[in-house]
């Protein structure tokens, strides 16, 4: 086992490879996290951290949750894999079940993977195998909406509308479409809401007609955009997208990786918004980051096209060697048990309107753009000039700024040039969250005062 000089050492790090990092410049600073509590972590130097971001939207339940680690050790003795070609296992199949009852309207299929882009993929698969089935062949492609992030893998990034991410990776399959994402801060049609009348859904109405409708097989977005900075959508904005859907008969998928499992304060933001989709993917804080788990799950209109005899073949030509593992099942039922028995979703609302508040303070420093989320999921964009909008220099990078700022003072938070957002985990005290806050405050300080 390596010691803690030799973890640092340079000439070792060169050999791990992190997300969306320069590597070169991470081995000279590098932040190795050794252990976790609650909302709590420690690195190797013993620094504490806050955990501002839910490790990336996924510790639902907090670090180190004894409910969680004791029914994985009691699965380890028991069973770590099924032959996923042959059978399953009783933790799969009771998350499954679980599932279906606890997803809205006839979502009540699901098919358990390890991570959110093969549950984007398989839902965009099970989408092109459904109409082919369905007896409509040509409806082949998906539209999805810049600033969207749907997973890493081919497919998931052919409909990921995020330029630096999908840009290096072209070109990719045939049959994405991308449309202007909601923003009503900066409406990209230039309009203001809500005299616009939701225009951004009309946009999609008019596309989906000049695409052809015959060609359009679904489509795919997060409820709340995050890579475009907690982008909420008008209260009409989804029933309206959903009744597009149904006038052209194009399956709507809501990638919930981010808002599932009580981040908005209702298990699925598809209960926050009031708007039941056809597929339903989950992810993150489906097993609070105790093991690889993600779902797909959908309707009964569906799982019709692929319930039937054997010999007709037409079962879903899909699957992954992890997708049922028992321990990651078994850590997703454990983490379902804390959310509601503990209830959680209520901490989460109580909790995201005191964040909202203490965000809402932060309007005297000049730099607070817009606050917007719901929750335990809340984005702010920083701006020069509140009254114009005015944004910074592409140079200042503010948010970045501030995001160093705030992890060198002991809290992680997500941060991009122009934006910053918090989502703490849904277990997080009163006490913490003030603390956490109390930290931003003084990092915007610091900043502003160092520009």
């Amino acid at each position: 086992m390596l010691d803690r000089s030799e973890l640092l050492d340079p000439e070792v790090l060169r050999h791990s490879v992190l997300d969306f990092r320069q590597m070169s410049t991470f081995v000279q600073h590098p932040l190795i996290f050794e252990r976790a509590e609650g909302v709590h972590y420690w690195d190797i130097n013993g620094k504490h951290y806050y955990d501002g971001i839910s490790g990336i939207f996924v510790v639902a339940v907090g670090h180190r949750n004894r409910r969680v680690i004791e029914a994985m050790k009691a699965q380890m003795e028991r069973l770590c894999f099924a032959p996923p070609l042959h059978g399953t296992n009783p933790p799969a199949v009771e998350l499954s079940a679980l599932l279906a009852r606890l997803a809205p309207g006839d979502l009540n299929t699901v098919k358990l993977l390890s991570s959110g882009s093969e549950a984007t993929e398989t839902a965009m698969k099970l989408c092109r195998q459904y109409w082919k089935q369905a007896g409509k062949p040509t409806k082949y492609k998906f539209i999805s909406r810049y600033y969207g992030y749907h997973g890493a893998t081919m497919g998931a990034l052919a409909a990921t509308g995020t330029p630096r991410r999908r840009i290096p990776f072209e070109p990719y399959p045939a049959g994405y479409i991308h449309v202007p994402t909601v923003h009503c801060y900066r409406c990209p049609y230039g309009k203001e809401y809500p005299s616009c009348q939701v225009f951004c859904a009309e946009y999609l109405r008019q596309v989906i007609a000049l695409e052809g409708p015959d060609t359009v097989a679904a489509v795919i977005l997060e409820p709340i955009g995050n890579t475009g900075g907690i982008l909420m959508p008008p209260p009409e904005y989804l029933p309206a997208i959903r009744r597009i859907c149904d006038e052209f008969d194009v399956l709507l998928i809501f990638d919930e990786m981010i808002t599932g499992m009580g981040r908005t304060g209702r298990m699925f933001a598809a209960e926050t918004f009031g708007v039941t989709p056809d597929i339903l993917c989950l992810g993150k804080g489906l097993s609070s980051g105790y093991a690889p788990l993600a779902a797909t799950i959908w309707n009964e209109r569906i799982e019709r096209a692929f319930w039937g005899p054997e010999e007709a073949g037409i079962e879903f030509g899909h699957g992954h060697t992890y997708a049922g593992n028992p321990l990651s099942a078994t850590a997703g039922l454990a983490s379902i048990a804390e959310i509601l028995e503990r209830d959680l979703l209520s901490n989460a609302r109580q909790m995201g309107a005191r964040l909202k508040a203490r965000l809402e303070g932060l309007r005297p420093y000049g730099i607070i753009g817009e606050i917007r989320g719901t929750g335990l999921l809340w984005g702010v964009e920083l701006v020069q000039d509140p009254a114009t909008k005015k944004a910074f220099a592409p140079e200042v990078c503010i948010g970045h700024r501030i995001g160093a700022e705030a992890q060198q003072r002991g809290l992680i938070i997500r941060h991009d040039p122009d934006w910053f957002a918090l989502a703490p985990p849904l277990v997080v005290t009163a006490e913490e969250l003030d603390a956490m806050c109390d930290i931003l405050e003084e990092s915007i300080r610091a900043v502003l005062s160092a520009l």
